[in-house]
């Protein structure tokens, strides 16, 4: 199964902030525990998508790219750990 179609759905806006946004949680907010994170950038992803193009109408479309902007960020983390041997 290919999932490369997936990737027009990505808003590399929306992963950067959410990147960073996961960053900040993951690192700063103790009593979050790390399940959640990719919880809140889906949802952070969603409502960030929303907010920029709501001018378009809410479709199927644009909260599969919020979501999926949010969860890709959560993925680009731990790529970007494990690339340079992070171990937490």
């Amino acid at each position: 199964m290919d999932l490369s179609v997936l990737t027009q759905y990505l808003d590399v806006l929306i992963v950067g902030i959410c990147l960073c946004v996961g960053f900040i949680v993951k690192k700063w907010v103790k009593d979050v525990d790390n399940k959640y994170i990719p919880t809140i950038v889906a949802i952070l992803g969603l409502v960030l998508k929303i907010v920029f193009y709501f001018d378009n109408g809410i479709t199927l479309e644009l909260i599969l790219s919020g979501l999926l902007s949010g969860l890709a960020s959560t993925g680009l983390y731990e790529a970007f750990r494990n690339l340079i041997g992070g171990n937490e």
